[in-house]
């Protein structure tokens, strides 16, 4: 660059010649770029007119970015790269991202089949799609074209390029970090580097989940445990809770038949009511509708309820099942012995 005029900045392009960047094309600049525009600054210049109308070269800095980032685009496409790249934004049809300055385009439908999006035709479609906006997504180049401006970029592609390595290189037992890349009723995807894993809902905590979206985020970088890979179907299992220690596996050593607790109901259900050891909360155990003096009926419901604290006993402890059987009718009724057997345990 040799200096600013009136016109635009005058830049020595070599041959004894210099050229002029129109004083329209600065104003439409990236600030952060203009500020460096200084006299003795390097710049890379686009020719757009090698003899405008007062004889010198007429030049384009943003000319000269996009060349780059078609030719970067193109290189890509090429080699079958992989890439990550942020969601910029949404539109009903797909996922805008930004490659070396470059607009690009990532279908609905080239979109991984773990993130369940909905068809474009389905008005649900743009709300799941704009949940990804801001998440890092791994894509592949697959059209680049700079006279359409045309730049399409599919993370199908790239997981089909990079799924078989990385499946090869899983196995059970690995702990691994990943990224949150989907959240369903029935549990959270988690990109491993280029596939996808499943967490199910009960593989989350020891704690109940209800929805992943509870604690989890789209984006968030968790650690996970291998259980299973089937390399055939493609498919991964995970686990986050098992990363912590199991709260049942020392659970009769803190508490025994015929106990009283403290305990929160955490939900009502047409057998029973379940509720969790306050303090303990890990621990949910079932208090059989035989325990609650005769079945759930309106009556009782309007007495027990979701986050109501009661005293209840211990009346079947089983830590290698997962299992805990408590009552309420037998608080008051036990005495010096617990009677024996006792109402079957459903699952916990």
């Amino acid at each position: 660059m040799v200096a600013a005029g009136s016109g635009g900045i005058l830049v020595d392009v070599g041959s004894k010649c210099e050229g002029i960047i129109p004083e329209a094309e600065l104003g439409r600049l990236d600030p952060a770029l203009k500020a460096c525009l200084k006299p003795g600054a390097t710049i890379s210049i686009y020719v757009v007119d090698p003899e405008g109308p007062d004889g010198r070269p007429i030049l384009s800095i943003a000319r000269a970015q996009a060349e780059q980032g078609w030719t970067y685009a193109r290189s890509l496409m090429e080699s079958g790269e992989v890439v990550e790249l942020t969601v910029a934004s949404a539109n009903r049809g797909g996922l805008i991202v930004y490659l070396g300055g470059l607009r690009g385009f990532i279908p609905a439908s080239h979109l991984s089949p773990s993130r369940h999006i909905p068809r474009i035709s389905d008005p649900a479609c743009l709300k799941a799609l704009s949940q990804l906006v801001g998440a890092s997504i791994r894509v592949r180049v697959i059209e680049a074209d700079p006279d359409r401006n045309r730049l399409i970029l599919s993370e199908r592609a790239a997981e089909t390029r990079s799924e078989s390595s990385i499946l090869d290189s899983l196995q059970e037992g690995d702990i691994r970090r990943g990224r949150v890349s989907n959240l369903t009723d029935f549990g959270a995807f988690v990109d491993l580097g280029g596939v996808n894993g499943l967490v199910h809902i009960s593989e989350l905590s020891w704690n109940r989940v209800d929805h992943p979206s509870h604690i989890l985020r789209v984006g968030q970088e968790v650690e996970v445990l291998i259980l299973a890979v089937d390399r055939e179907r493609g498919r991964i299992s995970l686990s986050i809770k098992r990363l912590r220690p199991d709260p049942w596996a020392a659970l009769a050593e803190r508490y025994q038949v015929g106990q009283l607790v403290e305990c929160r109901i955490t939900r009502l259900t047409q057998w029973g009511a379940f509720a969790c050891i306050v303090g303990d909360e890990e621990i949910e155990g079932l208090i059989h509708a035989s325990e609650l003096d005769g079945m759930l009926d309106d009556e009782t419901r309007a007495l027990i309820r979701p986050d109501q604290v009661l005293t209840l006993r211990i009346v079947r402890l089983e830590p290698e099942r997962h299992r805990l059987g408590l009552s309420l009718r037998q608080v008051a009724q036990w005495e010096e012995a617990p009677p024996p057997g006792g109402p079957e345990v459903l699952g916990v």
